[in-house]
């Protein structure tokens, strides 16, 4: 019997090749996610240490304009953590379009390896079938021309 070929294989590895792009693109994604968290963690911390800088000056007595230059600084911190949020989140909703396509790439590849090992199985079990049908007419053939005692 001939060797098993799959007809929609070249399918296969197309989606295969889909699968292993976006894999790698949602790779990216989710290392650009963890790069904005990191830059947003250290704007935060930022502003808290410029608070608690601006807090001990207060405690000690300060010039009503250096208050000033500090609540302005303040205020660009804000606004800064403010943008970085703002980016985190857009790099959430692109983290999350790029595993999407990730799972309806596994899906679709997923189906096509399921329909190709039942094809498999039903040529293992047509080969198996056609061995016995020769043994079993092999077998016949024996005993059809072996001499009776």
């Amino acid at each position: 019997m001939k060797k098993f070929v799959f007809a929609l294989d070249k399918v296969l590895d197309y989606k295969e090749q889909i699968l292993e792009s976006a894999q790698g693109e949602h790779a990216i994604a989710l290392a650009q996610l963890r790069q904005q968290e990191e830059i947003l963690e250290q704007a935060w911390q930022s502003y808290r240490d410029y608070n608690e800088e601006f807090c001990e000056k207060k405690q000690s007595g300060m010039l009503i304009v250096q208050a000033m230059m500090y609540q302005s600084g303040l205020r660009t911190l804000e606004a800064q953590i403010q943008k970085e949020t703002e980016r985190l989140e857009q790099c959430r909703a692109e983290e999350e379009k790029k595993r999407a396509v990730v799972v309806e790439a596994k899906k679709e590849t997923a189906s096509l390896e399921k329909l190709r090992e039942k094809k498999l199985d039903g040529y293992k079990k047509a080969v198996q079938k056609s061995e016995e049908l020769l043994i079993e007419e092999f077998v016949s053939a024996a005993r059809a021309t072996a001499p009776t005692a």
